[in-house]
């Protein structure tokens, strides 16, 4: 479904039309519902990691280092970081392992104190919206410009008043699912004006949603299976 569809089926599901339904308030729902849609598939893909097909590059990111600096920040965007590498001063990436800091401090090492010498970072971590690097970098063992690279991935490509009026922009998921967008769109608004249509909205999101996360649970059809010793119980 297009962008101008999904808003259409949304206002005809609750009788709603641009004056009773404003395009800046569904506009925004519909985005919620596409933020959410996208998160569950996240959360929900470990071997074939989702992304929205909107985007037209692969999540990778790439920072500038400074030396003797370990906190870096990156984009809300990213719903998840999937690795990281330091370019060294030679021009070969280093994949960094990740750490818990909380580790470290269990272990009575302050975290001020841990890999406390700058050099060729080996580790990262993440606290908040930070990568933390172990050891920070040093001028003379990185490459600085564009020296951290960060694999993640993002939430979804929202929609913008602009593409609801050329109208052709579609979702960056299954096409089976789209409906999915006009329902959640229409929800608080039959929550607030049609209430006696709630119980049927409820009923087909929770439905679509199910036989959507079916459809991606078994989406990597052309993985192998592994077959693995099973221990035998006598008991």
């Amino acid at each position: 479904m297009h962008i101008a569809d999904i808003i259409t089926e949304a206002r005809k599901l609750v009788d709603a039309d641009s004056t009773s339904y404003l395009d800046a308030d569904i506009l925004r729902r519909v985005n919620i519902a596409y933020e959410e849609v996208v998160g569950k598939l996240i959360a929900l893909d470990k071997n074939w990691n989702f992304g929205d097909s909107n985007y037209t590059s692969l999540p990778t990111g790439l920072k500038t280092l400074t030396a003797g600096t370990k906190e870096y920040t990156f984009d809300s965007t990213l719903l998840t970081i999937m690795g990281a590498s330091v370019l060294d001063d030679s021009g070969l990436w280093h994949t960094l392992s990740l750490i818990d800091e909380m580790e470290i401090v269990k272990s009575g090492i302050d975290l001020a104190e841990y890999e406390k010498t700058d050099g060729l970072p080996w580790a990262y971590a993440k606290r908040e919206n930070f990568i933390v690097l172990y050891p920070a970098p040093a001028a003379a063992k990185v490459t600085v410009t564009n020296g951290l690279k960060v694999y993640f991935q993002r939430t979804a490509d929202v929609f913008t008043a602009a593409q609801v009026t050329t109208g052709t922009k579609t979702p960056g998921f299954a096409s089976p699912y789209h409906i999915l967008l006009s329902m959640k769109a229409a929800l608080p608004y039959a929550i607030s004006y049609k209430p006696e249509r709630v119980p049927y909205l409820l009923n087909e999101i929770n439905r679509i949603e199910k036989e959507m996360i079916d459809f991606y649970s078994i989406r990597g059809k052309d993985e192998k299976a592994v077959m693995r010793n099973r221990g035998i119980s006598f008991r």
